[in-house]
């Protein structure tokens, strides 16, 4: 018995679109089942539950005493003394402080001219200018 080609690819192109109408389909059916989660959790996080959360707020910052910062600039000075060549994150661990804590000392120092920096960004080493 022989099919012809006409009919095998008619067969062909019938199975296949029918695959398609059930993969849009499902697709349909799950894009559906999620548009109604969101808008179900949209409606409860708006509904003014009691017992919602509300955002925190970040408490006031401090500004930092002269002292303060000058035990952090000899300390960071140090340090890099100690370790010459290291990123922040290095000597940061070595003073006992953040990163973040440490850009202003950094800063004075490099600016007095005790320390000199190489590098960008996270890849930035310090150096000491004297002993």
């Amino acid at each position: 018995m022989t099919i012809s080609t006409s009919s095998l690819e008619q067969k062909i192109q019938s199975a296949v679109e029918q695959v398609m109408r059930e993969h849009l389909a499902a697709c349909e059916t799950a894009v559906a089942a999620a548009v109604r989660e969101g808008l179900r959790r949209a409606a409860q996080s708006s509904s003014g539950r009691s017992g919602a959360k509300t955002p925190k707020r970040r408490a006031p910052s401090q500004r930092r005493s002269r002292e303060h910062l000058g035990r952090l600039e000899r300390r960071l000075y140090e340090a890099v003394c100690a370790q010459p060549g290291e990123t922040m994150v290095v000597l940061a661990q070595a003073v006992g402080a953040t990163a973040r804590e440490l850009n202003r000392p950094a800063t004075r120092l490099r600016q007095q001219g005790r320390i000199r920096s190489a590098g960008q960004r996270q890849y930035t080493r310090y150096f000491p200018m004297d002993k």
